[in-house]
């Protein structure tokens, strides 16, 4: 879908520019921005690269398994049904530092791992219900819906990635955004556990329901 808006836009935005006469102009403006998207791309390439540098230097040295422990009762708290011992908990705490410091590109391969990892805890749990698994159609458990909703609120402490593309477009002050980053998407982040701890509550309370019939 977005594939179709992205298209509609471009050519929307074309369409017009030449239907006034601004073809040179909307040349200029294409050519122009085609640089300046190399140039944001390898300033950001840097950033990230540096970012995950640090990340993997950070695993390797047992930090990220410390951070693991001291996050520990808040993804307990957001996915109760989780063994704590299981590996995938490694993979949601480093998502969420990964997204704590702005990095949603640097998150993804470990939100990748997790959903994997999640998905088999529900293939796992349906399979002690279900003898043939194949005819059981298949959807996103609590813990996967509560991850996604959670990325997409994704409390910031240190925009990385915000505070670069500031920097490299001239702002006086890159760092500006950090206080009113931290405050915005604490409450995001709030009404979203919010929201989360209420769906799963009806979600199972109708599971039971089901269950009974």
């Amino acid at each position: 879908m977005l594939n179709y808006i992205w298209a509609f836009m471009i050519l929307g935005g074309i369409s017009y520019g030449l239907a006034n006469g601004k073809a040179q102009a909307l040349s200029d403006v294409i050519i122009e921005s085609a640089g300046e998207a190399v140039s944001l791309s390898i300033t950001m390439l840097g950033v990230m690269a540096m970012w995950c540098g640090i990340m993997e230097v950070a695993r390797q040295a047992g930090l990220m398994d410390k951070m693991t422990k001291f996050l520990s009762p808040v993804v307990h708290f957001l996915f109760p049904d989780i063994d704590r011992n299981h590996v995938v908990n490694e993979y949601i705490t480093a998502n969420m530092v990964a997204n704590m410091l702005g990095l949603g590109w640097a998150a993804t391969p470990m939100g990748l791992k997790a959903i994997k990892e999640m998905a088999e805890i529900e293939r796992a749990r349906i399979k002690k219900t279900h003898k043939d698994i194949s005819k059981i159609k298949m959807r996103a458990s609590n813990e996967m819906c509560t991850f996604l909703v959670i990325n997409i609120s994704s409390l910031q402490l240190i925009p990385v990635n915000i505070i670069a593309y500031r920097s490299q477009y001239g702002s006086v002050n890159p760092v500006g955004i950090v206080v009113p980053g931290l405050i915005v998407t604490g409450i995001s982040t709030l009404v979203a556990v919010v929201f989360c701890k209420t769906a799963s509550h009806f979600r199972k309370k109708e599971a039971k329901n089901d269950l009974k019939k």
